[in-house]
């Protein structure tokens, strides 16, 4: 069996990739390694909890106690584990500076001892290069993050290439765009808004909505880690984009249209501190080892769509019974309206 680690495993894209692992890897032994913050929950991984080819570690990345065992005996590492919501590091960066660069610094560690190690993926974010105004970003171009959370996956992601031109850990490092998909917290534009329109409340649009994101479904990202995992470089840096360019104001219409609700439903709300205008990732590096988005976005977005009409046993708990969401959300969009 292949000792696989995902880190962050209980959280959005980790429980996918974890649950795609299983399914195409019958010779890989996962283990699970997450702290169960609030966007971390057993619950995304409750259809595979049972399989003898998984483990479920409650545990820091940053407790060398727990993680250095599980790096150890590891032939990949891929390492989702952090904080990523940038209204939340607006409002508390430290948070993000722990886990995801002291955390990530962590298990790079163990990962410099580690004797069957053959695999490390950092996970990084296309948020590092900055607000793009026009073109594409390469894996070449300068790192210019305006956010703590980007700020923050900056520094891991330069930290873990050090350790592959310093220690020749097998590091790679990947950095994708905007997920969507099942199992994303609801705080997140895509399912707040899906489930805000299901309920006929508002949706919270920041500034004039004419923000641009690239959405990639998670099963794409998954597949391109997966194939990355064997064939990349170490020490390269790989995009991984959707090529679904798309302005908040029209996502969130073509949201209300699935839901089949109004478009007054649109709330606009003061516009986030430090709010990148335009994200766009050329993905031509990882096209030429063979990947390419198999999800189409209108069909990825419907799907998604339908995902949080047929499961409210996940997401309703949480936006109706879990008071720290109510208070973030509170502060964050009703105490903001324009």
């Amino acid at each position: 069996m292949v000792e696989v680690l995902v880190t962050g495993g209980a959280g959005f894209i980790g429980s996918n990739f974890v649950r795609y692992a299983l399914a195409q890897h019958p010779d890989w032994r996962v283990t699970t390694l997450d702290k169960l913050t609030y966007a971390g929950r057993r619950e995304n991984l409750h259809d595979v909890m049972t399989n003898p080819r998984h483990e479920f570690v409650h545990g820091d990345i940053g407790d060398a106690a727990v993680s250095n065992p599980l790096v150890e005996r590891s032939a990949v590492v891929v390492h989702f584990a952090a904080e990523t919501h940038v209204d939340r590091s607006i409002m508390a960066a430290g948070d993000f500076i722990r886990t995801d660069v002291e955390g990530t610094f962590v298990l790079l560690e163990a990962a410099r001892r580690a004797k069957t190690l053959r695999r490390f993926v950092q996970i990084s974010t296309d948020e590092v290069y900055g607000s793009v105004p026009t073109g594409a970003s390469r894996e070449t171009d300068e790192l210019k993050p305006r956010n703590p959370y980007a700020a923050s996956k900056a520094g891991a992601d330069r930290l873990a290439y050090s350790y592959w031109a310093t220690y020749e850990v097998p590091v790679i490092i990947t950095r994708a765009s905007n997920n969507y998909g099942p199992y994303q917290f609801p705080e997140k534009v895509i399912p707040l808004f899906v489930t805000n329109a299901i309920d006929d409340i508002p949706v919270p649009l920041y500034g004039d909505g004419r923000n641009v994101r690239d959405w990639l479904h998670v099963d794409d990202h998954c597949r391109a880690v997966d194939l990355l995992i064997d064939t990349a470089t170490n020490g390269e840096v790989y995009n991984i984009g959707g090529g679904n360019d798309i302005m908040n104001v029209e996502l969130t219409n073509r949201i209300l249209s699935l839901v089949g609700k109004p478009a007054s439903l649109i709330k606009p709300v003061a516009d986030r501190k430090g709010h990148d205008r335009r994200y766009c990732l050329d993905t031509t590096k990882l096209r030429g080892l063979g990947w390419s988005p198999q999800v189409s976005f209108d069909e990825g977005l419907a799907q998604t769509v339908d995902w949080y009409r047929r499961n409210e046993w996940w997401w309703r708990p949480i936006k109706e019974n879990d008071p720290a969401f109510r208070e973030y959300y509170t502060q964050q969009y009703e105490q903001r309206s324009t």
